[in-house]
């Protein structure tokens, strides 16, 4: 594949690529979560059914050596944008029927949405190592990272409040959400039509005879199985393993129900919020909360290291779990409180999430590293979906204040994982060299 010179500036792209490639994960993982609740569906069946949706991301390295070796990396994103447009119209017109909402159909649009927009992941982050060279990829991480969290204020954000903002005016709650979808919708077709126009075209697809396709593709098992096999002979690995299920627990069961919980009515446990109301809490507040500890949480471990890290970030991602408890049993409707609160808990999150990733790159180090690195996170990815999918039926059964109290207990599991990993004493910090 032979690389050639854009002549367009990144400026006008990778913006738009990473605002992109966040706002249709959102749409599955976050906007869906509310709408369901909406419209109507109960706890269990929204955790259940939206937990299900995260499944394309646990196992998209399974299909993402194909990316490499079929089509472009462009050519992946602009047809995975395409469809996915399909798919949210879909999504919008299955709202408002005379029947009302068909779930099942909404249901098997995100399932397209999500399995499109891992592999829009997977071909985004290519393409966006193949346009730049290694100076550029440095200096445009932060600007990808930023407008990557410009779309979660979006997505999270604007369009509940804009959901929340008809039901009001309108009265109508899947009219409203129709709407808002549709517009989600034009959105998402303009960026689509903007990159089918602007994405520089670095690559070249090579012309392989079929002997040389079929030999391409026996090289990628080959690959695909060391991959496997280099990965599980790791020494540690099955406490690392235990590790990337587990430290996330406490957040993968309380992520699903955050949306129900100030949504649901005080008589049934809850805060008793209007859409509008969750979506600045959520898209804004937590989401600055959330990139504010990110940065702290940074800052923190390069300067300590890894190892020193690790607990201090375990307790802030556990701990502010609490706050929940608080919530539930006093079931206050100050918004000033709870916006104060749900900023200490997504702190506490971006702060103690830093040790995650920071574990993930250091037990990747070594051969395939990329590839170990994609492993890593589709555990991560399965340690958050399967506890989520169960969070709903829990919930129903215990009420929202025994819910919380379950949350804070799988807590001592975050804590136990991370007194058994075992880390250089030096990783993490700024004068560590992982090739020394």
């Amino acid at each position: 594949m032979r690389k050639i010179t854009p002549s367009i500036t990144p400026w006008s792209w990778v913006p738009s690529l990473y605002f992109a490639e966040a706002l249709p994960y959102f749409a599955v993982n976050v906007i869906s979560v509310t709408m369901f609740k909406r419209l109507g569906m109960s706890n269990a069946d929204i955790a259940l059914y939206t937990g299900w949706l995260y499944l394309p991301w646990v196992i998209k390295p399974f299909w993402s050596p194909f990316v490499d070796i079929i089509k472009t990396k462009r050519w992946w994103v602009v047809a995975m944008e395409i469809l996915m447009c399909f798919a949210l119209a879909a999504v919008s017109f299955a709202i408002d029927t005379p029947a009302g909402p068909v779930f099942h159909y909404m249901l098997a649009a995100f399932w397209v949405i999500a399995f499109a927009s891992a592999t829009h992941d997977i071909a985004a982050d290519g393409y966006y190592m193949l346009a730049l060279d290694t100076n550029q990829q440095s200096f445009f991480v932060g600007i990808r990272s930023t407008f990557y969290r410009l779309a979660s204020i979006f997505g999270q954000g604007a369009i509940v409040v804009l959901a929340g903002f008809l039901e009001t005016k309108g009265g109508d709650i899947p009219k409203a959400w129709l709407v808002t979808m549709l517009i989600f919708t034009l959105i998402f077709v303009v960026i689509t039509l903007y990159h089918t126009l602007i994405l520089p075209r670095c690559e070249q697809r090579p012309v392989r005879s079929g002997k040389e396709r079929s030999g391409s593709i026996i090289y990628i098992f080959k690959e695909f199985g060391n991959t496997f096999r280099t990965f599980f002979s790791k020494k540690g690995v099955w406490v690392a393993l235990l590790f990337m299920l587990l430290y996330r627990l406490p957040e993968a069961f309380l992520i699903k129900m955050l949306s129900p919980f100030m949504l649901d009515p005080q008589s049934a446990g809850g805060l008793g919020f209007t859409t509008q109301q969750v979506g600045v809490i959520y898209g804004t507040v937590g989401t600055i909360g959330l990139t504010v500890g990110g940065i702290v949480g940074g800052i923190y471990a390069s300067r300590k290291g890894l190892k020193k890290s690790m607990m201090p970030m375990a307790l802030s991602l556990a701990l502010p779990c609490a706050v929940f408890v608080y919530m539930a049993y006093f079931q206050s409707q100050n918004l000033y409180l709870v916006n104060t609160f749900v900023f200490l808990e997504q702190f506490g999150y971006g702060f103690g999430f830093t040790a995650y990733m920071l574990y993930m790159i250091y037990f990747s180090e070594g051969e395939y590293q990329t590839a170990h690195y994609s492993l890593c996170t589709a555990f991560m990815a399965l340690g958050m979906m399967l506890p989520g999918m169960a969070a709903g039926w829990i919930q129903e059964h215990i009420g929202y204040l025994n819910f919380f109290w379950w949350v804070m207990v799988c807590c001592i599991a975050t804590i136990a994982v991370t007194r058994l990993v075992k880390v250089d004493a030096e990783f993490g910090k700024k004068d560590y060299d992982s090739r020394d």
